[in-house]
């Protein structure tokens, strides 16, 4: 993948990735349009965007004309900040196993339980047992904690193998170089463009311990990068509405 072949955000994204990056819970019409007019998208397409975005939930108008995320966008504004601020804990060599173990769930609860493990960074070792290197300080729902047991312990075989077999490590680096080289560029879409993917590619980094992972792995430059354009994005709309 080059940095060419980022395929441009719809207004929706590039109005989501304005709220997530967001340092304030609600931004007005206003500020919503200015910073949106800097990365290609017109007042017009804006407006329309934000109340279909609104009638379908994803967003909160406010009595005063100013939009917050829903709840569950919320939810996923924090996800995308711990996945830029993973809380790491010093690896001895340990992984977590978890073992599905209570049976009888429909099949909308086993897919919603696969989505929470994987959302954990978790990988799936065979049907029913997930494991990763014990390296996260990981929050344990009680929606795992209800229906697998949980234990520790550490293959026989060589981990960086494991980790490479449950992970397609080589693809997201490939896509996490793509990100980097797009957003050294001058021109403020493909900029903005990689800011919206690379937050979205960062939620499936298994954000693994450095003695698992390929020589010049991207994840911390790929983090920093977003990091600073979310800053950048800060700045414009605060230069722009100012």
């Amino acid at each position: 993948m080059a940095a060419s072949d980022l395929k441009p955000v719809s207004t929706r994204s590039a109005l989501l990735t304005l709220l997530l990056g967001a340092e304030v819970p609600r931004l007005s019409t206003r500020e919503l349009v200015a910073a949106a007019s800097v990365v290609g998208f017109a007042e017009p397409t804006v407006r329309v965007a934000l109340s279909r975005m609104s009638a379908a939930g994803d967003l909160v108008r406010d009595d005063d004309g100013g939009y917050r995320l829903s709840e569950r966008l919320v939810v996923r504004q924090r996800r995308q900040e711990q996945a830029a601020h993973p809380s790491l804990r010093p690896w001895d060599g340990a992984w977590e196993l978890v073992a599905v173990t209570t049976a009888g769930r429909t099949a909308s609860e086993r897919a919603d339980l696969r989505t929470t493990l994987a959302e954990l960074r978790l990988a799936e070792l065979r049907e029913g047992l997930w494991t990763r290197p014990a390296n996260l300080d990981l929050a344990w729902p009680d929606a795992v904690e209800e229906v697998c047991d949980r234990f520790t312990g550490a293959p026989v075989t060589d981990p960086a193998a494991l980790a490479a077999r449950l992970w397609d490590l080589d693809a997201w680096a490939r896509t996490a170089r793509a990100l980097l080289d797009a957003t050294a560029t001058d021109d403020p879409v493909l900029r903005f463009t990689a800011c919206a993917t690379s937050g979205r590619h960062l939620l499936t980094d298994p954000v693994l311990p450095a003695d698992l992972l390929p020589a010049d792995w991207p994840g911390d430059a790929l983090r920093a990068s977003h990091v600073a354009y979310k800053q950048w994005v800060v700045d414009m709309r605060r230069t722009m509405v100012g």
